[in-house]
């Protein structure tokens, strides 16, 4: 009795170390967890972009949705010599919207006064720095259309928008650019062919000094003018 006591145990020892064996020589298949991981996402430039890049098919339907979003038309462009204030004027919706668009974009910050002939204009906005070619790539490249009839002469101290030097037999304006009329008595001749879309209201005496300055045969200033910064201010 004792004998097949002892040898039903024995086998009962034996199967169990048996189980552990296989258990420790058989691979282990991880289970997939509960939670499926997301799909990478691929996040391409564009995508990082808060506004599209502009160019000549998009650029008037986006400024016209901006300027129902964006109604600000007082600006401060602290320079040099000084700060300018500027009233932007609703008539004018594309250049107005460009160019608080381009403020918000800091893109006027750290371009130059590039043209300054006394007693004629100042001409701001482009730079011999090779940031602002890059600041422009980045934004796009477009034209805004002529917007001559609205009422508004090329007074003294009224900001302007000069054409591209691109091939434009319809003078279609550069975005990126403006003029302020410094001449006493005003520029008339220029009324038809720019688009005026504000005015000084403070600080014409910084457009005199900047008008003043010694140039080149280009009519660059001899020592660069720093538009340091442009800020929406109304």
């Amino acid at each position: 009795m004792r004998f097949k006591l002892f040898f039903l145990l024995f086998l009962f020892f034996l199967n169990c170390e048996d189980k552990q064996s296989k258990k420790k020589n058989n691979p282990i298949v991880s289970e997939a967890p509960s939670s499926k991981k997301e799909a990478k996402t691929i996040v391409t430039e564009e995508d990082k972009r808060e506004f599209p890049k502009l160019n000549s098919k998009n650029a008037m339907s986006f400024f016209l949705e901006y300027d129902k979003h964006n109604k600000e038309n007082k600006v401060r462009i602290t320079t040099d010599f000084g700060a300018i204030d500027i009233l932007l004027f609703n008539e004018t919706k594309f250049h107005r919207s460009n160019f608080i668009f381009l403020t918000k974009q800091k893109y006027f910050n750290d371009t130059q006064f590039y043209r300054a002939i006394d007693n004629f204009i100042v001409q701001a906005g482009n730079s011999d720095d090779r940031k602002t070619g890059k600041k422009r790539v980045n934004i796009g490249r477009y034209l805004l259309p002529t917007d001559t009839k609205r009422g508004f002469k090329h007074d003294r101290g009224v900001i302007s928008m000069p054409s591209s030097e691109i091939d434009n037999p319809h003078k279609l304006a550069s975005p990126f650019e403006f003029f302020i009329v410094q001449q006493r008595g005003g520029a008339h001749f220029l009324d038809g062919d720019y688009t005026i879309f504000g005015k000084v209201i403070k600080g014409m005496d910084v457009v005199d000094k900047i008008a003043a300055v010694e140039t080149d045969e280009a009519d660059w200033p001899l020592r660069n003018i720093y538009i340091r910064n442009v800020e929406i201010i109304d």
